[in-house]
């Protein structure tokens, strides 16, 4: 998340927001709003973050205040906030005692005689149990009203009034109990699913066992670790900052972070984040980062604004609610006024009909319906080790058809390794070849040098007059002898090149290898093979996506050759290599109109143009990368190509989900909505109908969450 005004978001609670249909309201009401950043619901304890520039700030508080609402900002959030978690749990109490009237109410109606007098006691008892139930219902229902705007708490206050008016006393107080209760319910469930991020994600501890100046060492917060500190963490517990090893070796649970199931190893100049455990040896490292911006940090930073952002389905959601909330007002009004001239009822018979429709009407379920599905999916692939930017993206990627990979780091390894040599010429043996390649090597800090000496493991002798040859090897003397390591280019300019070497050359570059030679000035010694080796996971993902519809496609800026080698071996069928960034932007642009939603793979950096330009840009291996995190709608944070297809799996599952949840609160309102108006449906039943649907779609919503669980 980007920062705005500091980097601070401003909080206020509203008193009566406590409900997924007001967020909607408020997300509404706010949407014209320019300057707003991002928007951090918590509903349990009636707050709202807004993340927005100065200037946007008074007209978000007038546009809410239009609306009915009143925030109030917190001068101190943390303060505030713990204040506020204590303030929930005080309305069960209430809500408890409303239930003892409420019963009464209906016991009263149903044993006591049927006079004046019992009446007016199971009325006022009635009354009791509604003020107690229904009193912030009511505020925000008359507040609704007043602004000429049908929710869900106008239609219960005009329902329970109505109710009470019309003799059904008992049912009215009972029904509003239960409206109450239905609403704490969806309100905890709401912020299991909101939270289900940062409860898996908020692991880093609060202190830190840091070196002093003196030697010694000591436990303080980590906001007070400033990067370039040495902490020391011991077997068993959690890193507190990022950093890079300094001391020591051991293996960490990276997990919470990256997703991946097995330790991974840890030695000196090795990557720590904060919120992975250590699992055996101690270590030291230098922190490189404050805890404010630890990769865990901008992790949570990202989902909160991911959880900002409306989903296609979401905006359709809360667009059709706004027209379904009055659409049903009218049509109780009609059923009310015509039927007794329709059907022959009585009118208090067809007041108490329409009364009864509108109790089921309440649009809780529809509107709670996609925020829970689309959180839960945001959720489960963030315990993958897959950070999503948001609803759209994880939507989108179920239409994928076409995912283009650039090759290094993506494909492949993205470590250049010697993968064969050999010696050519019959008077040096093997052994002194080894010693005075990687004499030459190892003072070269060329990748392709790098990869030989690592490669040959040999110990160097002593290299006098060292000297790169820009953009072909190097030279120097070993022994007392002259000799280069240099490419086929400068073996052609020194006039020792051969039909013989040539053909051997083109059999390594065929598949993918860069050829480095060994020569003295008499003739070459030496051909030693580098490549770029292939993930051993990629061949399997790349069969996933097939597997799944999508067609996979290389990109790349190496030779033609190569590429087609290395596709050939991820199994691939089409790759476009020689490609510049500029040239990978209009691949892309060609991939989207022959196939149709199209996906970028890259490093989030060299491949940026076509990343922005793909419907859909994945980070591989981003874990601690600004910019990859900045550039891509999707990270995967453990480098696995697994992922993609995971992702897209998950997609399709998430929107398989929503659309079951919008079937299931729709066919429930529909089938009590025929029940109360042909067969007698009571209030009781059309408040259980809205309370299950409720519940119902929320139980349905958060099985996502089992599913990050599983994918590990």
């Amino acid at each position: 998340m980007k920062n705005c005004n500091a980097g601070r978001a401003k909080t206020y609670r509203i008193a009566t927001m406590d409900c997924s249909a007001e967020e909607a309201e408020i997300r509404r009401a706010l949407e014209p709003v320019q300057g707003i950043r991002g928007l951090s619901f918590q509903l349990s304890t009636r707050t709202l973050a807004i993340e927005a520039s100065e200037a946007a700030l008074p007209s978000a508080l007038l546009a809410l205040r239009k609306i009915g609402f009143d925030p109030q900002e917190l001068p101190h959030q943390e303060g505030a906030a713990s204040d506020l978690e204590h303030s929930f749990p005080s309305g069960v109490p209430r809500l408890v005692i409303a239930l003892v009237p409420a019963l009464g109410a209906e016991m009263l109606a149903f044993f006591a005689p049927d006079t004046r007098v019992w009446q007016a006691a199971g009325m006022a008892i009635a009354a009791i149990g509604i003020w107690l139930a229904g009193l912030e219902t009511y505020t925000k229902g008359f507040s609704a009203l007043r602004h000429a705007r049908l929710n869900i708490n106008a239609l219960m206050s005009v329902a329970v009034t109505g109710a009470f008016l019309i003799g059904h006393w008992a049912e009215a107080a009972m029904v509003m109990a239960l409206y109450a209760l239905a609403e704490l319910l969806e309100a905890r469930a709401v912020d299991r699913a909101r939270n289900a991020i940062k409860s898996l994600l908020q692991l880093a501890p609060e202190t830190a066992e840091v070196r002093q100046e003196e030697g010694d060492w000591r436990i303080i917060p980590v906001e007070h670790v400033a990067p370039g500190a040495i902490v020391r963490i011991k077997p068993g517990e959690r890193v507190a900052l990022d950093g890079i090893v300094t001391a020591g070796a051991s293996t960490l649970n990276q997990a919470p972070v990256t997703g991946e199931s097995l330790p991974v190893e840890k030695t000196v100049g090795d990557q720590v984040y904060a919120g992975t455990i250590n699992e055996s040896g101690s270590l030291q490292f230098e922190v490189s980062a404050a805890s404010s911006d630890s990769t865990l940090a901008r992790i949570i930073r990202a989902v909160e604004q991911a959880q900002a952002s409306r989903a296609p389905t979401q905006r359709f959601v809360d667009r059709f609610a706004a027209v379904y909330t009055p659409a049903v007002f009218i049509m109780a009004l009609a059923v009310a006024l015509g039927g007794p001239w329709l059907f022959g009822w009585a009118w208090l018979q067809s007041v108490y009909k329409a009364l009864v429709l509108l109790v089921i009407a309440c649009p809780c379920a529809l509107v709670i319906s996609t925020p829970v599905t689309i959180v839960s999916g945001l959720a489960a692939a963030a315990r993958r080790g897959i950070l999503i930017k948001g609803g759209t993206y994880l939507e989108a990627m179920r239409k994928l058809q076409a995912v283009a990979f650039d090759k290094t780091g993506t494909i492949t390894t993205g470590k250049p390794a010697l993968v064969a040599w050999e010696p050519l010429g019959p008077d040096t043996s093997k052994q002194a070849i080894a010693t005075i390649a990687a004499s030459l090597a190892h003072r070269s800090d060329h990748p392709v040098s790098r990869a030989i000496a690592m490669g040959l493991d040999h110990p160097p002798s002593d290299v006098e007059g060292f000297e790169a040859v820009p953009g072909s090897g190097v030279q120097g003397k070993v022994a007392g002898a002259d000799y280069i390591l240099g490419n086929r280019r400068l073996i052609k300019e020194r006039g020792q090149s051969s039909t013989r070497l040539d053909a051997l050359l083109e059999s390594h570059e065929r598949k993918g290898r860069t050829v480095t030679l060994l020569a003295n000035n008499e003739s070459v010694l030496a051909l030693f093979a580098v490549a770029d080796a292939i993930k051993p996971s990629s061949r399997d993902a790349v069969e996933n996506l097939k597997a799944l519809g999508v067609t996979p496609v290389m990109l790349t800026g190496d030779n033609s050759a190569t590429a087609q080698y290395i596709a050939q071996a991820a199994g691939i069928d089409d790759a476009r290599g020689d490609l510049l960034p500029e040239d990978k932007l209009k691949a892309i642009q060609q991939l989207q109109t022959q196939y149709g939603l199209t996906a970028m793979t890259g490093d989030g950096i060299n491949d940026a143009p076509a990343l922005a330009q793909a419907d859909i840009g994945f980070a591989m291996g981003a874990a601690g990368t600004d910019i990859a995190m900045e550039a891509a709608d999707v990270v995967i944070m453990n480098d696995d190509l697994h992922q993609i297809a995971r992702t897209v799996k998950s997609s399709r599952t998430t929107h398989a989900v929503l659309w079951q949840n919008i079937t299931l609160a729709l066919g429930i309102k529909a089938v009590f909505f025929f029940l109360a108006i042909f067969h007698g449906a009571t209030m009781w039943m059309a408040v259980f109908a809205d309370m299950g649907a409720s519940l119902l779609v929320v139980a349905n919503g958060l099985r996502l969450l089992s599913h990050g669980k599983q994918g590990r």
